[in-house]
């Protein structure tokens, strides 16, 4: 099992596109278990499709507040994710 860093930065660029449904909502909600509530997401620049996957992951997520192409900080290539903090109705599940 590969390890990534929990900063609030995900750099998709290391990891297959088949993993990213699975692994966008599992590091969103380590971060909000962590207090990260706002995520920098690297997919790059490329044909838009890893963009385009990434972002109709964060729409139906009930974690995220909002998000939007990062503009300065990475441009296309990059999305900024607002999440919203969890409260005590939220169950994140964690992993044994």
């Amino acid at each position: 099992m590969l390890e990534i860093p929990i900063d609030g930065t995900l750099d998709l660029h290391t990891f297959r596109p088949s993993d990213v449904k699975q692994l966008v909502p599992d590091y969103l909600d380590e971060c909000r278990m962590r207090g990260i509530l706002e995520v920098r997401i690297i997919h790059g620049k490329g044909t838009g499709a890893l963009r385009e996957t990434v972002h109709a992951i964060l729409g139906r997520t009930d974690a995220v507040a909002s998000f939007r192409l990062a503009g300065d900080a990475g441009g296309w290539g990059a999305t900024v994710v607002t999440l919203r903090p969890p409260d005590d109705n939220d169950t994140i599940e964690e992993e044994e």
